[in-house]
Order: C-alpha cells, then sequence, then structure tokens
C-alpha cells in the first residue's frame, strides 16, 4: 500500500473517531475535561506524527527514484 495512502487513511480514521467522541462529549459528559483535552492532545499528535512520517517517506521514495533516473548525483 501507497505510504501516503495508508497516511491519509489512518488520518482520516482518527479525524473522524474524535470528531464524533467530541461531538458526544460536547452533549453528555463521557469523561472528565481534564481526559478529553490529553485525548485530543494525542490525536493530534497522531495526526501530526502520521502525516510527517508519510511526507519523509514520499520525499525518500521520490529522491531514490531520481537517483536511479540519473536526474539526481
Amino acid at each position: 500500500m501507497n505510504a501516503m495512502r495508508l497516511a491519509s487513511l489512518i488520518v482520516g480514521v482518527v479525524l473522524v473517531l474524535y470528531s464524533v467522541f467530541g461531538l458526544i462529549q460536547l452533549w453528555m459528559k463521557v469523561v472528565s475535561w481534564a481526559t478529553f483535552v490529553k485525548i485530543s492532545i494525542t490525536a493530534a499528535v497522531i495526526v501530526v506524527v502520521t502525516l510527517g512520517l508519510a511526507m519523509l517517506y514520499r520525499e525518500y521514495i521520490e529522491e531514490k527514484s531520481m537517483k536511479e533516473d540519473k536526474y539526481l548525483d
């Protein structure tokens, strides 16, 4: 599976689950607000790290293919 596709899938799932959880938390108190903030920070970190790693991997693969095609020294 393509790295960006996998990253997009992971980020999409995290965002959808967090959105549903956020709406439920808004209307009903499921967890304490301190725990909600911790979950929010964790979701943000997962999204940023996943996208960052996918972009680094894509750059590495593109550079590798450019070296193989003799575009880079």
